[in-house]
């Protein structure tokens, strides 16, 4: 297997949640990691907590010039080169299927899916290069039925798909792609749907705990081990790995 010690990462969504875990895990394993997303705030206070190893872009990935931004400072940042790209940035809508509009849709596949396929398609030269990977963050969403939402479970669902053929389209190039599938794990993502304030999405965490075999919700960090064994095992490609303490598995208790 690879060592993370010395590669160059770019983390979209980087600001907070899964992708504040997997920046701060990978830093501390030695790579370079660079944080996206558009919230300067946000990234400033991850970027400044880690240190040096650590640098970021006021970006959007729904956005050519974001996206071309995001990767140029990352390939500085990284000494010239790009080893991993972690597609993490994402958002959420909330209700049923009837209640949302065309821009709604469009907006949420944007952010989920076009923009990571067309950011992916602009790093691929760079991960020839280094022969390196794409990660893709899946969801328990495409696993078990959560009435109110569609749009995200879709866009998860395209994910994980898009994981397989484009494993199957960069393998010629020595470049692996790989998807975990989170279960619940405390992000900022339902709180910006405006789904819940801070206390009422702490609620529904803990709600949640027990609709997990192994009794509680996932970290950041469990999540980003995860994606460093994708990252690193150099004979693994199309690889969909649930991370989710067995929610997928739809245990009945009748």
């Amino acid at each position: 297997m690879r060592s993370l010690k010395g590669m160059s990462v770019l983390v979209t969504g980087g600001g907070s949640g899964i992708g504040e875990g997997c920046a701060r895990h990978f830093a501390a394993k030695g790579a370079r990691v660079t944080i996206s997303g558009r919230r300067e705030d946000a990234l400033q206070r991850v970027a400044s907590s880690i240190g040096a190893a650590c640098a970021f872009a006021v970006s959007d990935v729904t956005s050519q010039a974001g996206r071309a931004h995001m990767l140029e400072t990352a390939i500085q940042h990284g000494g010239g080169k790009l080893d991993v790209l972690i597609n993490n940035a994402g958002n959420i809508l909330h209700g049923n299927l009837e209640s949302f509009d065309a821009p709604q849709l469009e907006g949420i596949f944007s952010s989920n899916v076009i923009g990571p396929m067309l950011l992916t398609g602009q790093a691929l030269p760079h991960l020839e290069k280094t022969q390196g990977a794409v990660m893709f963050v899946g969801s328990v969403h495409t696993r078990c039925a959560f009435p109110g939402r569609s749009p995200y479970a879709a866009t998860k669902g395209a994910v994980q798909v898009l994981t397989r053929v484009l494993a199957g389209e960069f393998a010629p190039k020595r470049v692996r792609v790989n998807c975990v599938i989170p279960g619940a794990v405390p992000t900022e993502i339902n709180v910006r749907a405006g789904a819940f304030d801070a206390a009422g999405a702490e609620g529904f965490y803990a709600s949640v705990a027990a609709s997990h075999p192994l009794g509680r919700v996932g970290t950041s960090t469990e999540i980003a081990e995860a994606m460093e064994y994708l990252v690193c095992a150099e004979w693994t490609t199309g690889a969909i790995l649930d991370v989710d303490g067995g929610m997928g598995l739809g245990l009945s208790r009748i």
